[in-house]
Order: C-alpha cells, then sequence, then structure tokens
C-alpha cells in the first residue's frame, strides 16, 4: 500500500499525508509565534500567508456549509485568519493548530448566524441562488443528465440545504464537520471539545433529524 494513502496508526482512518500536513502547519504556526513574540514582525507576515495557503481551501468549505453564502463566507475565513494573527501569541504549542484555528472560524460563523438571526433574515438554501455552475459540471460527464435529472438534483440539494438548516448548535457543527469536512468522531471532539461518545450521539441525533424532515417534505409534495 502506499505510505501516502496508509492510515495512520491507531486506526483513527486519518491519512499518513493529513497528518503530516497539520504537523508542518502547527510546525510553522509555532515559527509565526515566536517571530512575533521577537519582535520580527514583516517575517511573521511572511511565515503567516504560508498558513493561510495550507489552511485556506478547507477553511472556505467549512465557512461555506455554515453559512451558505460564498461572500459571506469568505469574510468569516479572513475574519479567523486576522484574529489567529493577532492572537497568535495565545497560540499553545501543545496543540495542533488546525485544531485552534478551527474552533475560531467556526466560533466566527455561528456569531455571524446569530447576527443574521437577530437582523430577521432567513438562512436562503443555497439551490435557489443556484447559479447554474452545478449543472455546467454535471454536462461534463458523459452525455451529461436529462432536463428531467438537472431539476431532480437541484430539488435534491435543495431539499437537502433546507433540511441542514434546521439543525441548531452542536448537532449542525458535528454534522457539518463529519459530512462536509470529512472529520471523525474522535477528530471533532479534539476541534470542538466534545467527547466522542457526545459526538457520536450528536451525530445520530443530526442523521436522524433530517431524515424525518426529508421523508416529511417528500410526503407533502
Amino acid at each position: 500500500m502506499d505510505p501516502e494513502t496508509e492510515t495512520a496508526a491507531g486506526g483513527t482512518g486519518v491519512s499518513l499525508t493529513a497528518l503530516q500536513a497539520r504537523d508542518e502547519v502547527s510546525a510553522v504556526a509555532r515559527e509565526v509565534k515566536a517571530l512575533v513574540e521577537a519582535g520580527h514582525l514583516a517575517k511573521a507576515r511572511e511565515q503567516f500567508a504560508a498558513i493561510v495557503r495550507l489552511q485556506q481551501r478547507r477553511a472556505s468549505r467549512i465557512a461555506f456549509h455554515f453559512l451558505r453564502d460564498g461572500g459571506e463566507a469568505d469574510e468569516a475565513v479572513q475574519d479567523a485568519f486576522l484574529k489567529v494573527y493577532t492572537r497568535i501569541s495565545s497560540f499553545k504549542e501543545e496543540m495542533p493548530f488546525e485544531v485552534w484555528f478551527t474552533r475560531i472560524l467556526i466560533n466566527g460563523c455561528l456569531d455571524r448566524q446569530k447576527a443574521r438571526r437577530r437582523r430577521v433574515r432567513w438562512l436562503v438554501p443555497a439551490a435557489e441562488a443556484d447559479d447554474g455552475s452545478h449543472d455546467g459540471l454535471e454536462a461534463m460527464a458523459g452525455v451529461g443528465p436529462t432536463p428531467e435529472e438537472v431539476l431532480v438534483g437541484r430539488e435534491q440539494r435543495r431539499r437537502l440545504a433546507a433540511a441542514v438548516g434546521t439543525l441548531k448548535g452542536r448537532q449542525r457543527t458535528v454534522f457539518l464537520l463529519c459530512h462536509f469536512d470529512g472529520r471523525t468522531p474522535r477528530e471533532i471532539g479534539e476541534l470542538t471539545g466534545l467527547n466522542e461518545s457526545t459526538v457520536r450521539v450528536h451525530l445520530f441525533r443530526a442523521v436522524r433529524k433530517l431524515r424525518a424532515h426529508l421523508e416529511g417534505s417528500r410526503e407533502t409534495d
């Protein structure tokens, strides 16, 4: 088996490549912290740019699934990077940087959701604002879907987005980290501060609630 696809020891299901990437970004974060504390701010900013490159895509994916708005997700990611840089001296080096950063990002996304509710704005399902980009990707495969298949796929995405929108608090966080960020219950526990068994309970309840919502929406069509 290729060593890059072999799972890590302990049966966590995390690839060696993923663990190496986590170690790499943590090492860079320690360097940035040392440079900031030594007063070498220009060099610190230069090194921090490497962290942004390593975490940007993953952070954008997480933020989008929380906020369902590309522009707001980008703002949340940039805010998270700014907070991390300005608070780098408080980074506990025994903790993986990715864990610390993800907590800050998720908290920022949750704050934005609360602000939306205070402004009495409802979360628009992503498919209602679909610009057709999904259709272009689907059309690239073989002959491509029929118009009816496109409509069915769009309706399924709309239902799923609406269903996920009904999840609250930890259930939503756990579900998104598991199914959209590919995290194991153990990793989600590290990211959220919950123990693994509690994560599994939240995940089970989230899936059960989504299934009930989706079945109910089909029955009312």
